[in-house]
């Protein structure tokens, strides 16, 4: 499973590493730590705390989440494959993104949930890259 520093969550969460670490401290996500001492969250939970982030957001007027040329970096939540088809879910900030698409492209970018992954949209396709 992949694992993501501080850093990394907190721009996968669209949040500051300040933040990340203010949460972590809280027990809002946990961390573990690596050989080296550096804080490290889980992708699976960093996946979950994602989806529970956005949902806590809901009214605020923060300044929303953006990214340029309509790509949303993020972290895949779920994937549901099917025979041929399959659906990917990504939590980009408080966004999430849902794309339909081949069982055969999401098994050739190893698409898991709690992995990095970037969601472009164009017109109503949202298309995924692997990170």
């Amino acid at each position: 499973m992949q694992s993501y520093t501080i850093g990394q969550a907190a721009r996968l969460l669209g949040v500051s590493p300040d933040t990340a670490r203010r949460w972590a401290d809280a027990g809002r996500v946990a961390t573990r730590r690596d050989e080296s001492g550096r804080r490290l969250v889980d992708g699976r939970d960093l996946a979950a705390f994602s989806v529970e982030l956005a949902t806590d957001v809901g009214g605020e007027d923060d300044v929303p989440y953006t990214s340029a040329r309509n790509a949303f970096p993020g972290i895949v939540t779920a994937v549901k494959l099917g025979d041929v088809a399959a659906q990917v879910e990504i939590q980009a900030g408080p966004h999430r993104l849902v794309s339909l698409l081949t069982r055969e492209a999401v098994e050739e970018l190893g698409l898991e949930v709690g992995m990095e992954a970037t969601a472009r949209v164009k017109s109503t396709n949202v298309h995924i890259d692997r990170t």
